[in-house]
């Protein structure tokens, strides 16, 4: 199974994912606020449903992939690294947005609702990215089977990440107004989750083979 050591810092990337802009957390903290709380939670039932998806697949595919190129590791390593710089940058540059910044939504049926949650998370790269590039980093062949470290690193990001996305969502009606009444704060959440996303793509891209 995964060290404990790796159960902590991959809870730490799994949680400034959450809180890092992106379709997922704009979407539903938009249409919390568009539409309410409770059409926000059945958005995200259907988030946290394409996650255990994207979950899935990849625990499958790193295990083969793992075992049959020896330089996989290495590639998916450097991937990660510059995955996070990217995350970093769109942060950082002048144009990025928090994801408090709601955008208009029309309301929908729970059915609905579920499938664009769903949906907006199986097309968002950022997920996929994730499972694919930073999971490997964590798991460690000398440990146990791969697959069922895959399997318990990803459930530890869908129970935070939908954990997180449903506090946010709740207390977004709240939080969104005073954000938008103070950009500083904004800000300030843009520039150290960009600093705290660059020292974890530090340490991926040099830390030696596992």
């Amino acid at each position: 199974m995964p060290t404990t050591q790796s159960l902590l810092a991959f809870a730490l990337v799994a949680f400034l994912m959450v809180l890092s802009p992106g379709p997922n957390m704009i979407y539903l903290v938009s249409r919390s606020i568009c539409q309410g709380r409770v059409a926000g939670l059945i958005s995200l039932s259907g988030v946290a449903t394409g996650f255990v998806f994207y979950m899935l697949c990849t625990a499958f595919g790193i295990t083969a992939l793992l075992f049959a190129i020896p330089l996989a590791y290495d590639a998916l390593r450097i991937a990660g690294a510059l995955y996070l710089l990217y995350l970093a940058w769109n942060a950082l540059k002048p144009s990025g947005r928090s994801p408090f910044q709601v955008r208009e939504l029309p309301k929908e049926s729970p059915h609905k609702l579920f499938l664009m949650g769903l949906f907006t998370n199986l097309l968002n790269p950022k997920v996929a990215m994730m499972y694919l590039a930073l999971l490997p980093q964590f798991i460690h062949p000398g440990h146990g089977s791969i697959f069922l470290q895959s399997v318990m690193l990803g459930s530890e990001q869908i129970v935070i990440g939908t954990a997180m996305n449903g506090v946010i969502l709740l207390a977004a009606g709240t939080i969104a107004p005073f954000l938008t009444s103070h950009p500083r704060f904004i800000l300030l959440q843009r520039w150290l989750m960009g600093g705290v996303l660059i020292g974890l793509a530090a340490r991926l891209a040099f830390e030696g083979r596992k």
